[in-house]
């Protein structure tokens, strides 16, 4: 187990999903049912997402070590294009994202209906996200997928837990803009690390 590559997946994901619309997601759906099934559920759909990200990183590790890293450095240096476009309208498109996740919470649901809700909510809304992206990047530039995969959940865990537990406080006391636009200094630090990788080879 490496640390190092753990706390690099938790702090790209992390930053990456948390002016995401996932934070939005999970605190809507926190308002309609039991915050802690709302979480399970959410979280489970994060698991599955990230092992099918950490799989298709773990195939890519197959392609010549030239190709692999060229690609990593392209998904982020797209990454940070696609934060910093996004990052002028993203306060604003909050209230937009909230409502269009409290229109697909339907009525308060049992403690198991409500976790099955909250999966299938998220599972459908965050397929080929930037945030699967990153992860297949990061397996393929470390060749390290348990450790990514530890790291990138953990991360998207942890902003659906902030979600459901704070979202309403913190979103009073952070701007989505802000943080999309930290977002994508992470991605270009990413691919200019690597960038000096492929270099120094």
């Amino acid at each position: 187990m490496d640390p190092t590559v753990i706390a690099v997946a938790f702090g790209a994901i992390f930053v990456v999903e948390l002016p995401d619309k996932t934070f939005i997601a999970a605190l809507v759906l926190s308002t309609r049912y039991k915050p802690l099934a709302v979480w399970l559920g959410v979280g489970l759909a994060f698991g599955v997402q990230t092992l099918v990200a950490v799989t298709a990183g773990t195939l890519a590790t197959l392609l010549p070590d030239t190709v692999i890293k060229s690609v990593a450095v392209a998904i982020f240096l797209i990454g940070a294009l696609v934060l910093l476009r996004t990052a002028p309208g993203a306060d604003a498109g909050e209230r937009e994202q909230e409502e269009e996740f409290a229109a697909r919470a339907a009525e308060p649901k049992t403690f198991l209906k409500a976790g099955i809700a909250s999966f299938l909510v998220l599972f459908a809304a965050e397929w080929g996200d930037l945030s699967q992206l990153l992860t297949i990047s990061l397996v393929a530039r470390f060749h390290d997928h348990v450790d990514v995969f530890i790291g990138a959940w953990a991360a998207l865990l942890t902003v659906s837990g902030l979600a459901v537990i704070a979202g309403r406080v913190l979103l009073r006391y952070m701007r989505l803009s802000v943080l999309h636009y930290i977002g994508a200094a992470v991605c270009a630090l990413l691919a200019v690390a690597t960038v000096v990788e492929m270099v120094a080879a």
